[in-house]
């Protein structure tokens, strides 16, 4: 509600009628973030309200540059790396002045412990989206060798068996599994297991039934079902509390801890899920692991070598 509308419209007039690449974007998303914190550093009303401001444009060109990647198809390695760097050393900057500003004026150092858990919780936050990140892609990618290599070895049983062979049978089993990719699916949902019906969720699933009708509710306005990740929470500090700040001195703190527990409630949500998908791919490498045993246990020798490892 607050970027998206703005930064779609800016991005058909950018991607049409402008050379402007995605990573000018980031620098320039770091250039006015700097440059928020620099307004921050004076603390008084009306340079929290320009900060403010500059820190929502900031985000507005931040959230550009990868809808511009895609849609050019210029995305690269390197960019998605200095978009990363680019934003933590943003909210470190923007921390360290905001927080800063309010400690000179007030002399109060709880600003200082503000400043230090902010830039904690936003590396804690994109760490441990990574590695999730990095695990569910390696979790999936097992999954999907150990099937085609149970679904090869039970084609072999059925030739040598003198049976016909099942059509379809890598693509039907990947169907049912949820091992497709998903083309909709961004970093965000991967690392949160917003899918449903990934094989991944189905203990989440299990346990919630009423999960998937409030994503898909929520999806249908555009609502992403982690209503609070790392995005949400350096609103509320960054932009948020300085605006309320500028009419109610001393309102940072409170605001940046309500964004804090935010955050921190749907990390934990997260980690959850990500708790029950480990149990779930060990239910199913398991299942598997017994029908490659199985298939191999009714061929030759040389016929049951394996054809891919499971890991």
């Amino acid at each position: 509600m607050l970027v998206d509308p703005l930064a779609a419209r800016l991005v058909r007039f950018t991607a049409n009628r402008t050379r402007i690449t995605p990573n000018q974007l980031t620098v320039g998303a770091l250039l006015l973030g700097l440059a928020a914190g620099a307004c921050f550093t004076v603390a008084t009303w009306p340079y929290l309200l320009i900060g403010a401001l500059l820190y929502h444009l900031s985000f507005t060109l931040d959230c550009m540059d990868g809808k511009i990647a895609r849609l050019k198809g210029t995305g690269s390695i390197f960019g998605a790396w200095l978009d990363y760097i680019f934003d933590r050393v943003r909210v470190l900057a923007c921390a360290c002045a905001l927080m800063g500003g309010q400690y000179a004026r007030t002399d109060n150092v709880a600003y200082i412990w503000a400043a230090v858990a902010v830039v904690f919780l936003d590396m804690l936050r994109y760490m441990d989206a990574l590695e999730i990140y990095k695990v569910r892609n390696q979790m999936r990618g097992k999954m999907r060798m150990a099937q085609e290599e149970a679904a090869e070895l039970e084609l072999a049983v059925r030739r040598r068996n003198g049976e016909e062979p099942v059509t379809g049978t890598l693509h039907d089993a990947f169907q049912s599994t949820g091992l497709q990719p998903d083309p909709e699916a961004d970093m965000e949902e991967q690392v949160v297991g917003d899918n449903p019906n990934v094989a991944l969720q189905q203990g989440f699933n299990k346990r919630f039934p009423w999960y998937a009708r409030i994503r898909n509710a929520l999806l249908r306005g555009r609502i992403r079902p982690h209503l609070i990740s790392g995005i949400e929470f350096q609103m509320g500090v960054f932009i948020v509390a300085p605006l309320i700040a500028a009419a109610v001195p001393g309102a940072i703190i409170p605001v940046t801890a309500l964004s804090a527990a935010g955050m921190l409630t749907f990390e934990l949500i997260i980690i959850y899920k990500f708790w029950l998908s480990t149990k779930d791919y060990s239910r199913s490498m398991t299942k598997l692991d017994r029908r490659i045993a199985d298939a191999r246990a009714q061929l030759p020798i040389e016929e049951g070598t394996p054809v891919a490892s499971t890991g």
